[in-house]
């Protein structure tokens, strides 16, 4: 494939700058920008659909950045090096590789569920580094796949993108409207799911109760919490104990303990 050139601010390379900021732009091409090395190589690493590779076609490229461009059978993008730059949002200094990935389709049934299921549920998250943060946790921890509801930050946002340090492409990641939609998914499967919510008020410990099962973790959004239909749909409410000043811990972060507490509960069972 010919490697085409972008020297100045053409149709291409504002539509690519505009996806940075503006997710309908980013619905509507079905493609999402990729910063960075590990995110880049994880994308290439699980199979994800790779569309373009632009590249500084002002300095040498390293050995990692030269293989990709000749293996991953995406469309090759030389870019005038200030370009780049722009599009690679680093703090310093111009990036070798910024991939073009393209976006998945939002669909429950991507998310496999069987008799080991870990599940998360971020409700209307506000914060995208906050859903990458819970995305990188998630992974970490042997979770199946995570759910955003309702109206939400994006999954696919670059902050997002840039916090899972590249566990976006590891694990299923779809968007829904709401609890009637995912409620709708798990009665349709064959494997009964226990829906667990966290919140300070909760009715027991995380420690306490058993997560060995097949569990979906429900997780409020950062300033006010799971909705009155994911409240209602949960089975059981749980805690975070807290002995410090503080009365709550950061969303993701109270993702990340419970996820934890799973997997340390599912080991320990083994």
């Amino acid at each position: 494939m010919a490697v085409q050139r972008i020297t100045t601010r053409n149709a291409r390379f504002q539509q690519w700058q505009a996806q940075l900021g503006n997710r309908n732009k980013r619905q509507r091409a079905r493609e999402f920008l990729v910063q960075g090395v590990r995110p880049i190589s994880q994308a290439v690493a699980h199979g994800w659909p790779i569309r373009t590779l632009l590249f500084d076609a002002e300095r040498p490229l390293s050995g990692w950045a030269r293989e990709l461009l000749a293996e991953s059978g995406a469309e090759s993008v030389a870019m005038a090096s200030e370009l780049l730059a722009e599009l690679g949002e680093k703090d310093e200094g111009t990036p070798e590789l910024v991939a073009v990935a393209e976006l998945p389709a939002d669909e429950l049934s991507r998310i496999r569920v069987g008799p080991d299921f870990l599940g998360v549920l971020f409700d209307r998250p506000t914060s995208p580094g906050n859903i990458g943060t819970v995305v990188r946790s998630a992974d970490s921890f042997g979770a199946h796949g995570l759910v955003v509801t309702g109206h939400a930050a994006d999954p696919y946002d670059p902050k997002s993108v840039r916090a899972s340090t590249g566990s976006l492409f590891a694990l299923p990641i779809v968007r829904s409207p709401g609890h009637r939609e995912v409620s709708a998914w798990l009665d349709g499967v064959d494997t009964p799911v226990t829906v667990v919510g966290l919140d300070e008020d909760g009715v027991a410990d995380v420690a306490d109760h058993d997560l060995t099962g097949p569990v979906l973790l429900a997780v409020g959004n950062e300033t006010v919490g799971l909705s009155t239909g994911w409240r209602e749909r949960c089975d059981v409410v749980l805690r975070i104990p807290m002995t410090g000043s503080a009365s709550s811990l950061n969303a993701a972060s109270a993702a990340t303990v419970v996820l934890y507490e799973a997997a340390r509960q599912r080991e320990r069972g083994r």
